[in-house]
């Protein structure tokens, strides 16, 4: 889709969005607490088909081309007429939108800010670059941190992929985390800095979900989840079967957000889930 036809549908969207939230309080979803949108970008309409939906967690892809951010996983061989929406297009302005509507918040029973985690796919320096400048503008709804101190927004933005940890521990007005992997575990990092552990599944279980997993297998599991935690970092699992067993077995084993590519599926899931704790 290109570029300019992708801007008038996202404002044909969110004005529908915006008056819907605006006449009835109750349409601002409330937080799903463990549902993480993996590839957000690739959803028939990105942010909005999950947020309306309340996850908690957001991913979306990102490339440096030409000075401007862009959504997608994989750099196109033409860029000339790209197709793809970006960043400020698909996320930025309407998360701006969503959290003034929403006087300050983006779901109806919480204060707690949307992770979105950002996975860079270009030269992490200048992306991140870029990125931090495109975030300033947005800092009445990006959670910041100026020297230690720092400014809760409805936003938290995440850094994945290729991700410079100097230059992010550095800043003087830093605009996100670092998404950690378990090795980042006991160095010290604070959670304000590194909020989130993540590792692809069949790193820590092979387990394809049928039958039962292995007791070896889950006490790895569980052995990740307490370390993170004692930490105060959430813990994810990318690459997961699309299973409610092995759902169910992650949730119990501590696992904070199930990562999905069927969101209606997994919300479907944790609500019967609440219902029946």
């Amino acid at each position: 889709m290109h570029p300019v036809f992708w801007k008038d549908i996202q404002k044909v969207v969110l004005l529908l969005v915006g008056i819907i939230w605006s006449l009835q309080s109750i349409s601002q979803p409330s937080l799903l607490e463990n549902a993480h949108s993996h590839n957000d970008y690739n959803r028939k309409i990105p942010l909005l088909d999950a947020m309306t939906l309340g996850f908690k967690s957001i991913e979306a892809d990102i490339l440096l081309i030409e000075n401007e951010l862009y959504v997608g996983h994989d750099m196109p061989i033409v860029t000339k007429k790209l197709k793809l929406p970006s960043l400020k297009q698909a996320y930025l302005q309407p998360l701006d939108s969503l959290v003034k509507q929403g006087n300050g918040k983006l779901y109806a029973d919480s204060d707690e800010s949307l992770l979105l985690l950002v996975d860079i796919k270009t030269d992490a320096v200048k992306t991140l670059d870029l990125l931090q400048h495109q975030l300033r503008a947005n800092k009445d709804v990006i959670t910041y941190w100026e020297e230690v101190e720092m400014k809760k927004g409805a936003v938290n933005v995440v850094i994945s992929g290729n991700r410079s940890f100097e230059k992010v521990m550095n800043a003087k007005v830093r605009m996100v985390s670092l998404d950690g992997r378990p090795e980042d575990l006991g160095k010290g990092y604070s959670s304000e800095m590194m909020p989130l552990i993540s590792q692809r599944y069949a790193k820590i279980v092979k387990w394809n979900g049928k039958g039962e997993i292995k007791p070896k297998e889950l006490k790895k599991l569980k052995e990740l989840t307490s370390k993170a935690h004692k930490e105060g970092k959430l813990v994810r699992l990318w690459a997961s079967p699309e299973s409610e067993n092995v759902w169910e077995t992650l949730l119990d084993a501590g696992v904070d957000l199930i990562n999905t590519d069927e969101i209606e599926h997994l919300k479907k899931f944790l609500d019967k889930r609440g219902e029946n704790p």
